[in-house]
């Protein structure tokens, strides 16, 4: 029997109703289909800086290097809002990233036909939307330096720096074209090549990763022309690449093409292999913590549910349960159950712990 190790994180406001969704139905994929998981939970974030001072206490870090895979809840909060504090909550993620060495950030986005008109946009734009964006995720302005605030002869200014080295770039570029020999061969890299120099340099080693995928087309697209096409012409995109700050901007923007953040799963990887052959991993509904609804039953657990999807596919190398969880929520979403934030008319709205219960129950049909 397969045993894997995961740590799960749930963070701070609804972090901890998401991740104990995905979980369960963590549980019931090892149940069904003869997995066994020990669960770790660790403490990070918000709560972390008020237990410990610190967004990630070493033990947290610690048991996320000795897993297979991380479950990411989400962190953050208005307690912790004042950007002149030196311990943010966000710092915990960027902690994990480095240390865990997980450079690309893989985040789907695929429009459910019966969430089609829970989106602003036309249904005739949005039918057969299925785009994976590949986002570098260690480099780049976030973590760049200098990265500053001072004082100089005209007063108060701000500097920021955006890093590339060249095998930055060819990692995180050949994964996507891995991906791309998958889906359906086509990868769409984002720059800003007219202007800068770290742009220039990605479409150019882009180019000579092509190379070793004959079979994959490549196109060049600008961030600027890059974020008005995903509104008006969605369907033309496979696998998209960029850098760290654009693939940021950019999923946000393309999460109004689901009708909801609540629905939208991520897997944030590195090179590192684990005991089952799969990547070391770190999972995360790519939603914020979401403090007003905290506590209330009202989040959406499907992006954590579908993010323990990729956690079976890309950490444990178990494609068939992860494609069950698919087929699951997309089940539960065609009998029309809907949480508040895609709620439509005609359909049942329920909360967390009773959606999640719901795929479970369609996941124990087809795993029966």
């Amino acid at each position: 029997m397969q045993r894997a190790a995961i740590t799960v994180f749930p963070g701070d406001g609804i972090g901890p109703e998401v991740t104990r969704e995905g979980r369960a139905t963590l549980a019931l994929c090892a149940e069904r289909f003869g997995l066994q998981i020990d669960f770790i939970e660790g403490v990070i974030g918000g709560g972390a800086i008020d237990r410990h001072g610190t967004a990630l206490p070493a033990e947290s870090l610690r048991a996320a290097q000795a897993s297979d895979a991380v479950l990411l809840g989400a962190v953050g909060g208005p307690k912790w809002d004042d950007p002149r504090s030196a311990v943010r909550p966000e710092q915990a993620l960027l902690g994990l990233r480095r240390n865990l060495e997980l450079f690309a950030n893989l985040r789907p986005i695929v429009a459910h036909p019966t969430l089609i008109a829970a989106a602003p946009l036309k249904r005739e734009l949005l039918e057969g939307v299925d785009i994976l964006f590949v986002r570098e995720l260690t480099g780049g302005v976030y973590f760049g330096q200098p990265s500053e605030r001072r004082v100089g002869p005209a007063g108060r200014e701000a500097v920021d720096t955006i890093p590339y080295a060249e095998a930055e770039v060819a990692r995180v570029t050949r994964l996507a074209f891995q991906l791309a020999q998958r889906r359906r061969k086509r990868v769409t890299q984002v720059d800003k090549a007219n202007i800068l120099a770290t742009s220039r340099l990605w479409r150019e080693v882009t180019h000579e990763i092509a190379a070793e995928f004959p079979d994959v087309t490549c196109e060049d697209v600008l961030v600027d022309a890059m974020a008005m096409h995903l509104l008006r012409r969605p369907r033309d995109f496979d696998v998209v690449v960029t850098e760290n700050m654009f693939g940021d901007i950019l999923t946000d923007e393309a999460s109004v093409l689901t009708g909801s953040l609540g629905m939208l799963p991520s897997a944030s990887l590195g090179d590192a292999v684990n005991a089952h052959g799969g990547r070391v991993g770190l999972y995360e509904p790519i939603h914020g913590s979401a403090p007003d609804i905290a506590g209330r039953d009202l989040a959406n657990p499907l992006g954590t549910i579908l993010s323990t999807a990729m956690l079976l596919e890309f950490s444990l190398g178990q494609p068939g349960p992860a494609r069950a969880i698919e087929t699951a929520v997309t089940r539960v979403l065609d009998a029309g159950l809907r949480t508040a934030d895609v709620r439509q008319d005609g359909c049942t709205v329920v909360g967390c712990a009773a959606m999640g219960e719901a795929v479970r129950r369609e996941l124990a049909r087809i795993a029966a």
